[in-house]
Parts: C-alpha cells; structure tokens; sequence
C-alpha cells in the first residue's frame, strides 16, 4: 500500500491551523455588535454591556427592538420586528428584551406584534418565539398564503426557557417559570410553575402556602458563603458529598472545619 502524503508538514499544519482559529477569533470579535460599535444595526434601544456574537441570524426592524443592558445574545440568533424589512411600524417598540437576558445560540424571536421579555430570562439554543401564526381557515387557499394571525407574547421575568422551546402567539408565560426543552407553551402560565410537553402543561408550581407540589425530589442547593475563600473552595472540591453535606448542616461550625481544611488555614 502507497503511503499518504500530506500537502503539508504537520509543523505547517499546525501554524495554518493557529492562524485559522486567531483569524476567526478576529473576525468573530470585530463583528459582534454593541452599543459602542454598532456596525449597520440602528436599534431602537441597546444597552450597555450588552453584546450580539457574531455572526448573526436574521435581524431587521431594529429600530422597534429595545435591548436592555447586559444581554448575551449568541451567534445566529434572529431577531425581527415586523413582517419584513423596511416598514414603518408606529412609536412604540414591538420587540423589548430586559436586562440580563441570555438567548442562546439560534434562537429565534420573532416579533410581528409585540413581544416582552423581562429580566433575568436566560434562554438554552434553538428556542422559538413568534407572536404569529398561520391561518388554515380556508380549506381551499394555500395555508402559506392566508393572511396570517397575531397574538402578543410576553415572558416574565426570571425565566428558564430550555432548549428547542416553541413559545406560541398569546402565550403569557409568569415569573421565575421553567419551561422545559422541547416544550410548546400557548396561553398562560402562572408563577413559579415548570411546565413540560406538547402542548406544555404545569408538572410542578411553588405556592407560599404549600411550597413545591409536586415536592421537590432533590434538595436545593447551598449558596456558596459571602467570605469564603478560593483555597476554602479548591478544598471543597476534595471533598465527597457525604462530607459536603455534613459540613452545610453545621452552619458556622461548618465554615470553621472548612476552614482547617486549608494549609495555611486563610
């Protein structure tokens, strides 16, 4: 058997790699777009702190998109207002997305009427938010050429939105809800509630009276303590969970024995 021969000597293909990778780098840098270089894009809105990863899905009708401050929006994620580009959609803003909101990579929210997220909604990939839908009154036209139906959509804050979500027109999902990867969310959700399915129904809701029902099945976890320290930590992680979790029952004496654990006890 002929032996293969490479084009190039693996010195040369590792540095033709390197430079591949920085140059991507750059370009990835160089295009991602915020308030301080804003490139093309003319939002109606972008805070500070906030940036969109290039490169990016489909965006237009930017000045009808608000963006609070300290957003990550992630590569290919498409943001729309309006049917198509280029018209003139009155005063008032028709996408509005709060402060720290996380959509994640290729999610789509499409805003041909108005669309709320509010703050703290961290969004996993691929989620879809529309606030139309298409019509199939007439048994005899084309679906895709009916006229199509709006409904507003509006997220509440401090939503979890797993990945592959669908979220309908008319949806009114509350706060601190988790919706589960996959779900498709139509009509109202209340408050601190994790629905799953398709369509998405509540499986689980906090109330203050009754707590989680369905009762939690793991027990929530423990803030890590405002004065804790980087070595107190690296010896955390040392540590088996039988050890973690009797150290947190101890509460202070917990902190103390954590403390020891370090060798020079700082």
């Amino acid at each position: 058997m002929p032996k293969r021969k490479n084009t190039f000597s693996s010195w040369r293909r590792r540095l033709a790699q390197r430079a591949v990778h920085a140059g991507w780098s750059w370009v990835q840098r160089t295009g991602s777009v915020s308030a301080e270089q804003p490139g093309r894009f003319r939002f109606g809105a972008l805070g500070e702190a906030t940036r969109l990863a290039f490169p990016l899905g489909t965006v237009f009708g930017e000045p009808w998109i608000h963006i609070g401050t300290h957003c990550i929006i992630a590569e290919q994620v498409t943001l729309t207002a309006g049917l198509m580009p280029d018209l003139d959609l009155g005063p008032d803003p028709i996408l509005r997305i709060g402060n720290g909101v996380v959509l994640g990579r290729g999610s789509h929210v499409i805003a041909d009427s108005t669309v709320t997220i509010g703050d703290d909604c961290y969004f996993g990939p691929y989620v879809y938010v529309t606030s139309t839908n298409h019509s199939y009154d007439d048994p005899h036209e084309p679906i895709g050429k009916q006229w199509p139906r709006f409904e507003p959509v509006e997220i509440g804050p401090g939503c979890w939105i797993g990945t592959g979500a669908v979220i309908l027109p008319g949806a009114r999902i509350g706060r601190n809800v988790v919706v589960a990867a996959g779900a498709v969310v139509r009509g109202t959700v209340p408050d601190h509630a994790v629905v799953a399915g398709a369509p998405a129904r509540v499986v689980r809701r906090w109330t203050p009276d009754d707590g989680w029902q369905p009762p939690l099945r793991t027990p929530a976890p423990v803030p890590i303590p405002e004065d804790i320290t980087p070595g107190q930590l690296r010896a955390l992680s040392g540590l088996d969970e039988e050890q973690v979790a009797r150290l947190a029952s101890l509460g202070e004496d917990g902190a103390a024995s954590l403390a020891e654990l370090e060798p020079d006890g700082s």
